[in-house]
C-alpha cells in the first residue's frame, strides 16, 4: 500500500502546480506584447509538464 504521507505530499504539490497554472493563465490575459506572451506560454508549458509528472507519480504510488 502507498505511504499516505507521500500521497498527501504529492496531492499538495499537484494543487500548488494547478494554482500556478491558473495564475499564469490570468497573467497571460493581462499581458500585452509578444515577448511577455511567449515567456508566459513557456512557463505554462513547464508547469503543465510538471503537473503531468506529479500526477503520474501519484497514480503509480497509489497503485502501490
Amino acid at each position: 500500500m502507498a505511504d499516505e504521507a507521500d500521497l498527501i505530499e504529492l496531492d499538495r504539490r499537484i494543487a500548488t502546480v494547478r494554482e500556478n497554472i491558473r495564475i499564469l493563465v490570468e497573467q497571460a490575459t493581462a499581458y500585452s506584447g509578444a515577448a511577455d506572451e511567449a515567456r508566459t506560454a513557456d512557463r505554462i508549458t513547464d508547469q503543465e509538464s510538471l503537473l503531468a509528472e506529479l500526477v503520474k507519480q501519484r497514480d503509480a504510488l497509489a497503485k502501490g
